[in-house]
């Protein structure tokens, strides 16, 4: 009898492994919770399962979930990047593009995201942009009513932004009304990161310069985290994201009084 109970067990077992990864599968990113919810099973034994499949070399664990790709994140170009998630980062672009007011001064870091977000950008009255991305100042250059303070230093050809002490220095004297952040990776626990320190540095500094920092991000850059962390997620006011993140993953973001906002 113990022996058909077993057998009972392992297929029950299995057949939460193929919705599992039939889930993953759909969405790129699992939530713990929320496959506790779907089984009616503990976090242990869901965590376990993630283990096992894990170990087959078929996910990655994450902070609270599972992911298609490594969480640890290597660079890449920036025309390579910016192909990826097209529709959404459209949709948080033009969701960013409302946060800008009359005679506003804003920051705007580097990345594909933020990229999108300059082209979305109709001025309304006068404009004050301090950019680090060069791709970002040619696209908002075409608008009489935008100055934009392109800061200087070493460009890095990954991103097509500039890093180092001389664009650390200008931030030290210029303070904005909002910072518009991209990150390569967002963790619960380690917070935003980026894959090189230099420009982990640089956004530092545009942190401190912004009297409000919101994150422009698309939903696949959660559960992952790379080389140079940013900050912790708490010093975030607002996110801006697109509909295929998690709905508990969006409660704990919450709980930390930090907005969540589905482009």
């Amino acid at each position: 009898m113990f022996y058909y109970f077993s057998i009972f067990v392992c297929m029950i077992l299995s057949k939460r492994h193929q919705l599992i990864l039939e889930k993953i599968q759909a969405n790129s990113y699992v939530d713990v919770l929320d496959l506790c919810e779907t089984f009616t099973v503990s976090a242990v034994t869901i965590r376990k399962d993630l283990k096992f499949l894990e170990n087959k070399g078929l996910l990655f664990k994450t902070h609270g979930g599972a992911s298609l790709e490594n969480p640890y994140i290597m660079d890449r170009p920036v025309n390579e990047k910016e192909k990826l998630f097209i529709e959404e980062k459209n949709n948080i672009a033009k969701e960013a593009a409302k946060r800008i007011s009359s005679n506003d001064s804003i920051i705007i870091a580097s990345g594909t995201t933020v990229q999108y977000f300059s082209k979305a950008i109709i001025p309304n009255g006068k404009l004050t942009v301090v950019t680090s991305s060069l791709n970002v100042a040619s696209e908002l250059i075409k608008h009489k009513d935008i100055d934009v303070l392109q800061l200087g230093g070493y460009i890095r050809h990954g991103s097509s932004s500039v890093v180092g002490e001389y664009a650390s220095n200008v931030l030290e004297n210029t303070s904005c009304n909002t910072l518009f952040l991209g990150a390569d990776g967002v963790d619960l626990d380690f917070g935003l990161s980026t894959t090189n320190q230099e420009e982990a540095a640089l956004n530092k500094k545009m942190i401190k310069a912004a009297n409000k920092t919101i994150l422009l991000i698309d939903s696949s850059k959660f559960g992952k985290k790379s080389f140079g962390k940013i900050c912790n997620l708490d010093q975030i006011d607002e996110i801006i994201t697109d509909k295929k993140i998690s709905q508990n993953l969006i409660k704990h973001i919450e709980e930390m009084g930090i907005k969540v906002t589905i482009a």
